[in-house]
């Protein structure tokens, strides 16, 4: 019996997906630096890309099928654009560096999670029709 994963359960997990892949960027930067502030530390770096993922969220693009291709690609602008402009204003500096690190780094976390989404679906979609369930 297929089972068929509900678009709440599809949106939940895509925005903590996201979430998460915020997170994980925020903690990778602190521990490279050496910078051990803790949860702290880590909210504080995540804090303006969240809000810039939040933005991104608030779109349609994103909220009509959040785990594509197409949503990654607004989440990602949304949130390095965002992210980065709140950055700047809070800490009067961008160092470029800083911004192409952060664009390469949440464009593999944010598009990542879905590119292998897409991956195990399509592989679940061929199996269940070769085996006619």
């Amino acid at each position: 019996m297929a089972t068929t994963i509900r678009l709440p359960r599809v949106f939940a997990l895509s925005a903590v997906a996201d979430v998460v892949a915020v997170v994980v960027f925020a903690a990778i930067g602190r521990a490279s630096h050496d910078e051990s502030d803790g949860i702290v530390g880590i909210l504080a770096v995540a804090a303006p890309f969240l809000v810039g993922l939040l933005v991104a969220w608030a779109t349609p693009w994103v909220r009509a099928r959040p785990q594509g291709f197409r949503a990654g690609v607004v989440v990602l602008a949304a949130t390095v654009v965002v992210g980065l402009g709140l950055r700047a204003v809070f800490l009067g500096r961008l160092p470029l560096t800083f911004a192409l690190v952060t664009l390469a780094a949440l464009a593999v976390l944010l598009l990542g999670w879905r590119g292998v989404s897409a991956l195990v679906a399509a592989t679940a979609l061929r199996r269940s029709a070769r085996t006619g369930r």
